[in-house]
């Protein structure tokens, strides 16, 4: 498929980034520009069915793992598509968006899952920024905020993540958890009723007291008693070791704090963020180019796998986080992550057969599951993070 001529858009931000870096050669802007236009039309020829929504890929055998609406990742694939259109103009991505989006709506029933954020939001939430009076989007939003809400404990002051592990885990939260909240504070919003807000705002509170390294580093998991409300453990299920930094669940950190300030203006979150900012930015492990080695504290550096998804979420938070300090550290690390990526080391050969766009992440580690691989996350907060460049 051909891309409009508005299809420059989508590379406005290499000449943007390019700017800072006067080494790159005009050819391999052309090149990058032309790598990016085969990646962005895997996406629109990818077949669509209700059960097959792409999750991640082995490169070598091409085989690409699918996985239904249930699956926590479901949504990034259909957000992907919506802010394709945004960057394009070409509404072959938004009509395939809306066909997507129809497979995710029966997830606003599923209490199953802490993750309905990641999944309806990244979708209708991406849908909405398109149509911003599209009332159906609207109401699968706020009736997926309620779904979420039913997973709140008021004694423990937060959201359930996991129901399984329940004969170890007797109420486990996990940092990723933060990034769920901006479904119940877009539901305020939507709907005047403060209940969603409120919730948020009692989980990112508890989150914020007890997630947290002296180091300003954050477990993974944290698990609550239900009688008490205080925790009883801290833990990881995806990091090297229970008191390594992961490096993606750092970068929910970020993000999730960053957001967190948007909706509130509580200091204390902006100054969560820039604290767990600077323990990412300047930690000794964090290589030249900006991508991370999966978990700081594997102790195989520098021959652990890289993360690009840990990598591509902060940079997109990075840039918010500019809006709010403008301390150019943090909008310079989220240009140095562009340009890194931006290249024929982390983009897809055009010849490989897949929807994705970057290559390199790092999915679980301990469970030997998607490692150094193409996968749909990192891919939307990459696209994310264009569009909050291309706003400046």
């Amino acid at each position: 498929m051909n891309l409009p001529k508005t299809s420059w858009l989508v590379f406005g931000f290499i000449a943007l980034l390019c700017n800072c870096k006067s080494n790159v050669k005009v050819d391999d802007e052309k090149n990058t520009e032309t790598l990016l236009k085969s990646r962005y039309e895997k996406l629109l020829e990818y077949p669509i069915d209700s059960l097959s929504f792409p999750r991640s890929m082995t490169v070598k055998t091409g085989n690409i793992e699918k996985v239904p609406s249930s699956d926590w990742t479901s949504g990034f694939f259909v957000g992907n598509l919506w802010q394709l259109h945004k960057l394009t103009g070409n509404a072959a991505y938004k009509e395939r968006a809306e066909k997507w989006n129809a497979f995710i709506e029966k997830e606003k029933f599923n209490d199953k899952t802490h993750d309905i954020g990641f999944k309806v939001f990244s979708s209708f939430g991406q849908g909405l920024t398109v149509e911003d009076d599209n009332q159906d989007y609207k109401n699968i939003i706020v009736q997926s905020a309620k779904t979420l809400s039913t997973r709140f404990n008021t004694t423990v002051g937060a959201i359930r993540s996991w129901d399984f592990n329940k004969d170890v885990w007797e109420f486990p939260v996990i940092i990723d958890n933060m990034l769920n909240l901006e479904l119940l504070f877009e539901a305020t919003k939507i709907s005047g009723d403060s209940i969603y807000h409120n919730i948020a705002v009692q989980h990112a509170n508890t989150t914020l007291k007890n997630h947290f390294r002296k180091d300003n580093s954050t477990y993974h998991v944290v698990v609550y008693d239900t009688i008490t409300g205080k925790p009883k453990d801290k833990v990881t299920h995806q990091g090297f070791n229970n008191e390594s930094s992961w490096a993606r669940g750092q970068a929910w950190a970020i993000y999730g704090y960053t957001m967190g300030y948007r909706y509130t203006k509580d200091k204390a979150y902006l100054n969560q963020a820039e604290a767990t900012a600077n323990f990412f930015i300047n930690h000794k492990n964090l290589p030249e180019d900006g991508i991370p080695y999966w978990d700081f504290n594997d102790p195989s550096i520098p021959n652990a796998p890289r993360d690009v998804s840990a990598a591509t979420v902060v940079a997109s938070a990075f840039i918010e986080l500019y809006g709010f300090t403008k301390d150019d550290k943090y909008l310079n690390y989220s240009k140095k992550v562009l340009n890194s990526l931006n290249s024929s080391t982390y983009i897809l050969s055009s010849e490989v057969n897949g929807p994705f766009i970057l290559d390199h992440s790092t999915g679980n580690w301990p469970k030997n599951d998607e490692i150094d691989a193409p996968i749909v996350y990192a891919d939307y907060y990459y696209l994310e993070a264009i569009l909050r460049m291309k706003a400046l």
